[in-house]
């Protein structure tokens, strides 16, 4: 039986989100750089678009780059701003062909501005795109977002402007890069073989799924996101209750 018949596509998860992991190893069993596994890591997130796509999951979010990459060696972090000024605006208009919107999450003024103009260009241009949204977390670290989060509502607070009984679940979540508009995490994939999830979407995936391959992201291809959600639908999700 093909992997996409035993799909239940009426069990599909709302938001998938993927810490692509194993770059610079599959890059080094090459006997290459470590940017090399990240210049060949565009199929991947193709073919993880286009599976959403088949799939009807309607939010997708890929840890591009964390606040803890920053600390890699210089040399490193060169390479990958060099990669992103060359590679992003092509990349992002063939996202942009499949009417995919895109936003962008993280502190994205760490970058040089020619990368930041570039990641705002394609937020403005695909914001009516109507296929799936992919959300790119990008200078991403979760507690640095739930920390920021919580001194705008302090400050808030402060100054009369927000009340503490106004303060719940819901409220809060506006002040995440993520705010109400996006749906809480249904499924992380994490490839490369590590079981962790590396200060991402601590608060967005509270009851998430969690699902760890072995295989190298570059290699991560539809088949391999196709058996990540059986493996989901085969679980049942209790979120705290007795089922």
């Amino acid at each position: 039986m093909k992997l996409l018949e035993q799909i239940d596509l009426n069990s599909i998860p709302n938001h998938v989100a993927i810490i692509m992991d194993g770059n610079g190893r599959w890059a080094e069993k090459r006997g290459k750089l470590r940017t090399f596994g990240h210049e060949n890591s565009m199929n991947s997130v193709i073919d993880s678009i286009n599976s959403c796509k088949e799939l009807g999951i309607p939010y997708i979010t890929l840890y591009v780059f964390s606040s803890e990459n920053w600390n890699r060696p210089k040399k490193e972090i060169d390479n990958l701003i060099r990669l992103f000024h060359e590679k992003l605006k092509h990349s992002l208009e063939e996202i942009h062909n499949k009417n995919v919107k895109i936003i962008v999450i993280g502190e994205i003024k760490k970058f040089p501005i020619i990368i930041q103009d570039k990641l705002l260009f394609f937020i403005k241009k695909t914001k009516n795109n109507t296929s799936i949204t992919l959300v790119l977390a990008i200078s991403y670290g979760s507690r640095e977002e739930i920390l920021r989060a919580t001194k705008i509502i302090a400050k808030k607070v402060y100054f009369g402007e927000l009340s503490l009984k106004d303060i719940n679940f819901s409220s809060f979540q506006n002040y995440l890069y993520t705010t109400n508009k996006i749906p809480d995490v249904d499924l992380i994939i994490r490839t490369s073989g590590e079981q962790r999830i590396s200060n991402f979407l601590l608060w967005q995936s509270a009851y998430a799924e969690l699902y760890f391959t072995n295989i190298l992201w570059p290699d991560f291809r539809k088949k391999d996101f196709f058996e990540a959600i059986i493996n989901y639908q085969k679980r049942k999700r209790r979120f705290g209750k007795v089922l």
